[in-house]
């Protein structure tokens, strides 16, 4: 018997972060649970039409901070996988988008009150040894924004279908917000397991199917995620992990006719051949493929003459060197007033050099190790090419160690070229570099700042003065996406700083709100005409 009701979810309130204090239940009980999985080898398969299937082509999930240990081992797609994954997303998405769409959403509530409760620890844990983060980072972002992406997406689809157009007596009009005919392929990334739950779940909460690439070092993490869906209620099919090669997947699935939409978050480079891919492709495609990616961040800190110094410096630290800078919005590059650098400078270098480096186990580490071995070559090449060069200064960190874990001290460097290689190039690893300029030229200075760096995805100016901040926020209009006044470039929260940029950061399409949700929409027109026309003349054409 069909239930004859409307209904609607009410705006949900955003998880809020555990502290993890001494002697406090979560932290005993996360304590536990890393030991409980370092201890432990765990075979990931991958999910395909909801069932595991192994291809013995095995990868190997190692701990950040100490390399010599395994934590998984993970079967890798290859073709012939990834065409069963798209088969059975195309087989699943005939009942999946006649679902009533409350119906969809309560599965993924319901993954959000299993993230948020029961597997809270699991998820967290999973995320500190696989991907390196200490509690905080994790818990914030692992468990906090997973659940808000889960219930607020749930919310925004839920106002997209109260949109609708004015009828008249005579006629009803209706918008049916369709899903995307065919599958979404959702490419996600190392350092944010949220990212991972989010690329292929919002667009499958509109009604869309799923194959999900995670990215290898990520691969532990994000299995437990697509775990806690199935226990949530998800249909075969609906969502498909498949991890294995980019290279491999990408191509055989960028190819496939039925390719509706591509949801990714990873780098620029990767971004722009999935784009020429699509574009090589068009003629094979049944439908314009949705094109949906954030990508990297050469993210600045301006600040004012007249900023606060420990507001400052607190916004260089936590913005450059939380999650050791992996962040696509970490604090990069500086710019600071000759006459606000004198009185900040000792207190940064010696706030930075405090910062504890270690293992994630120890809660009291501030800074962990990078993801992986090709990470750690890469920042530490950047270190030494300005240990080098004669237009920069290492002023703390500097200092980098493989031989046990992947590990890069903060660094902080000073040029006095703005446009250095360092101000210029992302790098993606806890490495600040400042440029001091003249107080007389703080317009230009947000000038150089507008024009040095392809990218346009977060920023901050810090200031007490209110015309700097207007004419920062004029000056850097296109600069980022996510623009942050007296605070640090890092940390949106859905449904309060709705997250993207453009230039080469992507296409700002602002993953945790409504205008992310509406591009895996597709709607349709609807009128009904209550009193049809019996003659096809019109009153005009009466003549006297």
């Amino acid at each position: 018997m069909p239930k004859n009701n409307a209904f609607e979810f009410v705006r949900p309130r955003n998880e809020y972060p555990l502290n993890y204090t001494p002697g406090s239940p979560e932290k005993e009980e996360v304590k536990e649970k890393l030991t409980e999985l370092k201890g432990e080898v765990t075979e990931i398969p991958l999910i395909i039409g909801g069932r595991e299937v192994k291809t013995g082509d095995l990868g190997e999930v190692r701990m950040p901070t100490d390399h010599s240990t395994v934590l998984a081992k993970y079967h890798k797609a290859g073709e012939k996988e990834i065409d069963m994954a798209i088969e059975a997303a195309l087989k699943a998405k005939h009942e999946w988008e006649r679902m009533p769409w409350d119906k969809r959403a309560k599965i993924f509530k319901k993954a959000a009150a299993l993230i948020a409760g029961p597997y809270r620890s699991t998820v967290n844990a999973a995320t500190m040894l696989g991907q390196g983060k200490n509690i905080y980072q994790s818990e914030i972002e692992a468990v906090c924004e997973l659940v808000d992406f889960l219930e607020f997406n749930t919310y925004y689809l839920n106002e997209i279908y109260k949109d609708q157009p004015d009828s008249l007596r005579t006629v009803i009009n209706q918008v049916e917000y369709r899903p995307l005919e065919g599958f979404i392929f959702a490419v996600s990334p190392f350092n944010f397991t949220a990212i991972g739950g989010n690329l292929p779940s919002a667009p499958a909460i509109a009604g869309n199917v799923s194959v999900w690439k995670p990215a290898s070092t990520a691969v532990y993490s994000n299995y437990i995620v697509m775990k806690i869906f199935e226990e949530a209620g998800l249909p075969p099919g609906v969502i498909n992990f498949i991890p294995g090669s980019g290279g491999l997947v990408g191509n055989r699935v960028m190819k496939h006719p039925d390719l509706a939409g591509v949801h990714f978050t990873g780098s620029s480079e990767v971004f722009k051949d999935m784009w020429k891919e699509v574009g090589q492709n068009i003629d094979r495609y049944k439908t314009y493929p949705r094109i949906v990616g954030e990508t990297g961040g050469k993210d600045f800190v301006v600040a004012h003459p007249t900023a606060d110094k420990n507001e400052v410096i607190t916004a260089l630290i936590r913005g450059a060197y939380e999650y050791q800078g992996q962040k696509c919005s970490a604090a990069s590059r500086a710019y600071i007033p000759e006459t606000l650098w004198e009185r900040m400078k000792d207190k940064l270098i010696e706030k930075v050099s405090e910062l504890k480096v270690g293992p994630v186990e120890d809660f009291t580490n501030f800074v962990n190790a990078v993801i992986d071995k090709q990470a750690f070559d890469k920042i530490a090449s950047y270190i030494d090419y300005a240990k080098d060069s004669d237009e920069a200064e290492i002023l703390a960190g500097g200092k980098y160690d493989d031989s046990e874990g992947y590990y890069i001290w903060p660094t902080v460097i000073k040029t006095d070229n703005p446009k250095f290689k360092t101000m210029e190039e992302e790098i993606f690893g806890p490495v600040l570099t400042v440029y001091v300029y003249p107080d007389n030229e703080y317009e230009k200075t947000l000038e150089l700042c507008n024009e040095t760096s392809p990218y346009g995805l977060t920023g901050s100016i810090i200031a007490k003065d209110k015309e700097a901040l207007l004419k920062a926020e004029d000056i850097l209009t296109h600069a980022a996406g996510n623009f942050y006044i007296n605070d640090k470039p890092t940390g949106s929260v859905v449904g309060q700083q709705p997250f993207g940029g453009a230039r080469a950061s992507g296409t700002n399409d602002k993953a945790g709100s409504m205008w992310n949700i509406i591009r895996w929409i597709s709607p349709r027109s609807i009128k009904e005409n209550l009193n049809p026309p019996k003659d096809y003349r019109y009153p005009c054409m009466e003549e006297e």
